[in-house]
């Protein structure tokens, strides 16, 4: 800590020492006048903008090695990047490349841009080999605490092997501050997702956007971010219409007496029957629509209990999950819509074409949005311009995240490029980001549908989890040893735990297969695996009869020993989560803590069965001698697994 403590300093006084260049040169660039020295002038403005990135550079180290936990690849780009502008001035806005080796027996990780930077050194007149490029970049690293090791291997790769010191302190750091996040810059996030459509039930299509988006959520606010978790429910459109004027029919004492609808589903398709086949009902659902939008008081209360009943059924579904929701619907967004319309068309952006109002993205081969339709009223494009632009004005975000199915990717694609045309999105403020995902198979690798045909609704699917999970359970005869209250914490652990593993464990732009059995296999990288890998460890605590308070006052008195391979195997696979943490944060993938998960469990057990934790009488059972040093090592393990989990949105168990 001190040594981290003497680089802030060293890095503090070369910032104020650029600053102070800087000044210099801003100085001189006003007493050079283009008509009689443009080239200086040219000069001292490369020169400025060089110091300007040199001291970006700087803070960015200074902010991820003071303060926490830090992403080790993060802090070795910045190690790599000073070496670059010491040893190839001329391009030092170059991208550095560090990626997790494949290969440990040769580096921990690998710097992969000496190849890549030696063809840009050729391409401006510097001929120079990737592998020349390599030892330079080599001998031109600064005196730093994390690399013990670096070597060049093949067309120019280096291998960077991390010191054991910073090995050590870092897992000690985590023994006394437990899984803390790494430093960000805090931002205020707006996540759209789940997006249920009114007076219809939850189904399958909403499984995959409600657990990507939840999970993204936690690990946002893990980090620190303002999230706000929005879920912007179909609550509004045409088809509301038919579903007032047959409420009307049916429920005409809908008043006085509460909503008897016990299907929401069946009294849609009831509705929905009659307003394809009956003229008349068509008609009266067409006025009720335009009594809704003209704020009919008895509309709005039809509509609102329509609603309210909808609304308890997505409820149920989101307490099983453990999902937290703030509803904000198309209809929130209805009054602002005129005012948002009138802008576009002062600033002459939508065009009148056969009798509707749209709006063409700039970027060739996107679909226009349909602004106004030809009766005057809005649509679905309109309410997402005007979702956005309250998420932009109001919630002032920082950085939106709509969490779609891959079909609406060109959508979202029109709608960023014709916001940010309009002026309203300011891409150097702000990130947007479609999150798209594919879609659920059944076995048969078709859409996952009953036997019938009808897709399958969410409630029924989480139900046969439990049934399957508890199966599971009792044939593994867990009934026999564990309470009534275990064995149910278990079930459900189990059963929604292998629901979202099964998702979040695939890459998300593809489609998966949705199968129990797999999900509910005890090998492999599952969440039952995984699950157990977490009751194993926590269980080692409880039989060498150690509490947390223990390890933590030996961690403070005494520190961490790690000496043995596997130990060290085991220490710096836990240092890679704040390396999985930052990729996810960039392209927002969760896979990849799914496999950092699996992996850093089977490098435990490897650690586990060779390394002894725990010693006992081999006659009596008792426990004779504890390795608090490989305790700390379980304890960390164990806080890392419990991380992970809370951010997946699984619900771990003490046993199984």
């Amino acid at each position: 800590m001190e040594d981290l403590q003497r680089r802030a300093e060293s890095a503090e006084n070369e910032i104020k020492q650029l600053m102070s260049r800087i000044e210099e040169l801003r100085k001189q660039t006003t007493t050079v006048t283009p008509a009689n020295d443009s080239e200086e002038m040219e000069k001292l403005k490369v020169e400025n903008d060089k110091l300007k990135y040199r001291i970006n550079i700087m803070k960015r180290a200074l902010t991820e090695t003071v303060e926490g936990q830090f992403s080790i690849i993060g802090e070795l780009k910045n190690i790599f990047k000073k070496s670059l502008i010491k040893s190839y001035p001329e391009s030092s806005d170059f991208n550095i490349e560090v990626v997790i080796s494949s290969q440990p027996k040769y580096g921990d990780y690998q710097c992969n841009s000496a190849m890549a930077l030696s063809k840009i050194l050729k391409e401006s007149g510097t001929k120079v080999s990737p592998v020349e490029v390599a030892k330079t970049l080599i001998g031109n690293i600064p005196a730093n605490e994390i690399i013990e090791l670096l070597s060049t291997a093949g067309p120019g790769f280096i291998n960077i092997t991390l010191s054991q010191k910073f090995v050590v302190r870092q897992i000690a750091n985590m023994c006394l501050e437990g899984v803390s996040p790494p430093k960000v810059d805090k931002k205020k996030v707006v996540i759209d997702f789940s997006s249920p459509n009114i007076a219809k039930e939850m189904h399958v299509g909403h499984l995959r956007s409600t657990i990507i988006g939840d999970s993204l959520a936690r690990l946002l606010e893990y980090l620190g971010h303002d999230v706000v978790r929005l879920n912007h429910v179909g609550d509004w459109g045409t088809q509301f219409g038919m579903l007032l004027a047959h409420l009307n029919d049916k429920y005409p004492d809908y008043l006085n007496n509460p909503l008897p609808i016990g299907d929401l589903q069946a009294f849609y398709k009831e509705s929905k029957k009659r307003f394809d086949e009956d003229a008349e009902f068509k008609k009266r659902a067409y006025a009720a629509v335009v009594e809704l939008q003209a704020h009919d008081p008895d509309q709005t209360k039809r509509w609102q209990l329509i609603c309210d009943t909808s609304r308890k059924e997505f409820q149920k579904i989101y307490d099983r999950l453990d999902i937290k929701l703030t509803e904000r619907g198309e209809s929130f967004y209805q009054d602002s819509m005129k005012r948002i319309v009138e802008d576009l068309k002062q600033k002459n952006l939508l065009v009148y074409e056969e009798g509707r109002y749209v709006m063409f993205p700039q970027k060739e081969g996107l679909n226009p949005l349909t602004v106004v339709k030809s009766d005057g009223g809005y649509t679905y494009d309109t309410s997402d311009i005007a979702a956005l632009c309250h998420r932009l004005e109001v919630e002032k975000a920082d950085w939106i995240i709509y969490v779609t199915d891959l079909g609406q990717s060109s959508h979202f694609e029109s709608l960023f490029d014709c916001m940010e045309h309009a002026g309203y999105i300011d891409k150097n403020r702000v990130r947007i980001d479609h999150v798209g995902f594919g879609v659920v198979l059944g076995e048969n690798k078709k859409r996952l549908k009953t036997r019938s045909g009808d897709t399958i609704r969410l409630v029924d699917l989480l139900d046969e989890g439990i049934k399957k999970s508890m199966d599971k359970l009792i044939e593994k005869n867990r009934d026999s040893v564990m309470s009534p209250e275990e064995l149910e914490q278990a079930k459900t652990s189990v059963a929604y735990g292998c629901i979202k593993y099964a998702d979040l464990s695939n890459n998300r732009k593809g489609d998966y297969i949705f199968s129990f059995d797999k999900m509910l296999e005890d090998k492999g990288n599952t969440a039952v695996y995984l699950l157990y890998m977490y009751t194993r460890i926590r269980s080692i605590a409880r039989l060498a009869n150690v509490e947390p308070k223990q390890l933590l006052n030996y961690a403070k008195n005494k520190g961490i020993k790690i000496e043995d391979p596997k130990e060290i195997k085991l220490a710096k696979e836990i240092l890679k989560f704040y390396d999985v943490i930052q990729k996810i944060t960039d392209d927002l993938l969760l896979h990849s803590l799914c496999e950092y998960l699996y992996n850093i469990s089977t490098v435990f057990s490897d650690f586990y069965d060779s390394c002894y934790c725990v010693e006992k009488d081999r006659n009596t059972g008792e426990v004779i001698k504890v390795n608090m040093d490989r305790m700390l090592l379980c304890e960390v393990t164990a806080n890392i697994l419990a991380k992970c989990f809370d951010i997946l949105g699984l619900k771990p168990v003490n046993r199984m």
